[in-house]
């Protein structure tokens, strides 16, 4: 699917400059980013989940604790 990506004039600038010093288009380093954030965002979803089913799990232990 093409999409169009609007960046501010400094942002293709320091784009193209990282781009140039990494040897890589423009478009592979936006594409590893986009790639990155979905990573990490996936991550913190399984460990909001993890952290949520351990908190439903020792509940009566958490309260004791806090006695």
């Amino acid at each position: 699917m093409a999409m169009t990506l609007r960046l501010s004039d400094e942002q293709t600038e320091a784009l193209r400059r990282r781009a140039e010093k990494e040897g890589r288009s423009m478009q592979q380093i936006a594409l590893h980013a986009i790639d990155d954030y979905l990573a990490r965002v996936a991550d913190d979803e399984y460990t909001d989940l993890l952290a949520e089913k351990g908190a439903q799990r020792f509940a009566d232990l958490l309260r004791r604790l806090g006695e």
